[in-house]
C-alpha cells in the first residue's frame, strides 16, 4: 500500500489550466474574463445561473481579433469548446444588460490545456504494471467524484435558491392574508355595530 501510494505520488501533473468561481452579475451590466492563449490550444467553457430572475444570461467569447466565437443569449447553462487559431487574450462575457431589476449569480469553468498520459514517463516493467493501472484507475474516478461534486454543488445552490424564494412568496402571501382577515373582520363588527346603533336610533325615535 505504501508503495502504491509512492507510485501515484510520482505521476506526472496533468497540464490542464482552469479557472472555476461563481461571481454576482448585476441588473444592467456585464462582466467580462480575459485569458492569453497560445495557438492551437483547446478550452472549455461551462456555465451556469444558479439564481436570479429567470435564470437566463447572455454570454459571448471572442478572439484576440474581436472576432465571435461563441454567441448565445438568455441561456440558464451551456458548454463550449474551441481550439485557439491565434496566440492573443481571448475575452468571455456574460450579460445581464436586458435585465432591469434583478441581480444573477453565475458560475463560470473555463479550463484549457491537454491532459497529458499519466504513464508517459514512468517504468513499463512488470512488475509496475497492475500498480500502474490501480494509479490510472484510482485517477479516473477521482476526476468522476470531482464532477460530481461541482455537479452536486451546483444543483444543490440552485435548489435553495429556489427553496428561498418560495419560502420568501409564502410568508408575503400567508402576512397578506392574516392582514386581510383582520380587515375583513374589522368591517364586519363595525357593520354589525352600526346595525345596533341604527336600530337603538329608531327605538328612541318611536317612543
Amino acid at each position: 500500500m505504501i508503495r502504491l501510494g509512492f507510485i501515484c505520488f510520482l505521476l506526472p501533473a496533468f497540464v490542464v489550466f482552469g479557472t472555476e468561481l461563481t461571481f454576482e452579475l448585476p441588473d444592467n451590466d456585464k462582466q467580462c474574463f480575459y485569458e492569453e492563449l497560445d495557438k492551437d490550444v483547446k478550452f472549455d467553457l461551462d456555465f451556469q445561473v444558479i439564481s436570479g430572475g429567470n435564470y437566463d444570461v447572455d454570454c459571448f467569447v471572442t478572439d484576440p481579433h474581436n472576432n465571435v466565437l461563441y454567441n448565445e443569449r438568455k441561456k440558464q447553462y451551456d458548454s463550449f469548446s474551441h481550439t485557439t487559431a491565434m496566440k492573443g487574450v481571448y475575452k468571455v462575457c456574460f450579460s445581464n444588460e436586458f435585465s432591469t431589476f434583478t441581480h444573477k449569480i453565475v458560475y463560470m469553468d473555463f479550463r484549457h490545456g491537454e491532459e497529458q498520459p499519466l504513464l508517459e514517463n514512468l517504468s513499463r516493467s512488470t512488475a509496475l504494471t497492475q500498480l500502474e493501472s490501480s494509479c490510472v484507475a484510482i485517477h479516473e474516478v477521482l476526476k468522476v467524484v470531482a464532477e460530481s461534486q461541482t455537479w452536486y454543488r451546483l444543483r444543490e445552490a440552485h435548489d435553495r435558491t429556489k427553496a428561498e424564494h418560495l419560502l420568501e412568496r409564502v410568508t408575503y402571501w400567508s402576512v397578506g392574508e392574516t392582514v386581510l382577515l383582520f380587515v375583513i373582520g374589522f368591517g364586519q363588527v363595525m357593520l354589525l355595530k352600526s346595525f345596533f346603533n341604527e336600530r337603538k336610533g329608531s327605538v328612541v325615535a318611536t317612543t
